[in-house]
């Protein structure tokens, strides 16, 4: 969705929500790695400072910060006239309560890419943002050669690094399936079966 499918580029403000999980903290460093100014969001204010740490330039804690309200303050409220105010670009992975908010705080013209609905696949929607707005929803299930391809061959040349909060063997796989449904991770979790604990 960022990557093979072009859709960030250098100078957009890029709001990534779910920025903790292993999906965001991947679009973090790849939004950076195509010169976007990154505006993460995430539950704790612990992650944020991860989060700045791994180089995003700004941080909302959504439990603390409804984002639209943080997007009219700080980028300006979008207009349907013009393309001042709001996000370039949203990668929304979350859906549910987040999708409406999504709608409101996208620029004219901009794009909000989804990739998941860990908060719910149903949302509130309001067409009307979407015409008026001019924006692109661009969905991506990440599957195709390519989108590997891309990443892999940013490994290979040193300039991307998955995020991995932890590398565990299986006698750790219960605790670590738990400390990620309650979000107690940053990136992702590896269970390796051939580690012994």
């Amino acid at each position: 969705m960022i990557v093979d499918k072009q859709t960030i580029k250098a100078g957009d403000k890029v709001l990534v929500l779910g920025a903790s999980g292993g999906v965001g903290t991947a679009s973090v460093l790849l939004a950076k790695k195509l010169g976007a100014h990154v505006v993460a969001a995430a539950g704790t204010d612990e992650k944020g400072e991860q989060l700045l740490a791994l180089g995003a330039d700004e941080f909302i804690n959504y439990r603390k910060q409804d984002f639209y309200a943080w997007t009219k303050e700080h980028l300006g409220k979008p207009s349907r006239n013009n393309s001042d105010g709001g996000f370039d670009v949203i990668v929304n992975n979350t859906g549910g309560d987040t999708w409406h908010p999504s709608l409101r705080s996208t620029k004219r013209g901009g794009s909000i890419l989804v990739c998941g609905a860990t908060a719910g696949y149903d949302p509130t929607e309001d067409l009307r943002y979407i015409w008026s707005f001019e924006l692109r929803i661009i969905g991506s299930n990440g599957f195709d050669t390519s989108d590997f391809t891309a990443l892999l061959g940013y490994i290979e040349e040193g300039d991307f690094a998955p995020v991995i909060d932890s590398v565990v063997g299986l006698d750790g796989a219960i605790d670590a399936l738990r400390r990620l449904e309650d979000r107690q991770v940053l990136g992702k979790v590896v269970i390796d079966p051939w580690l012994e604990g």
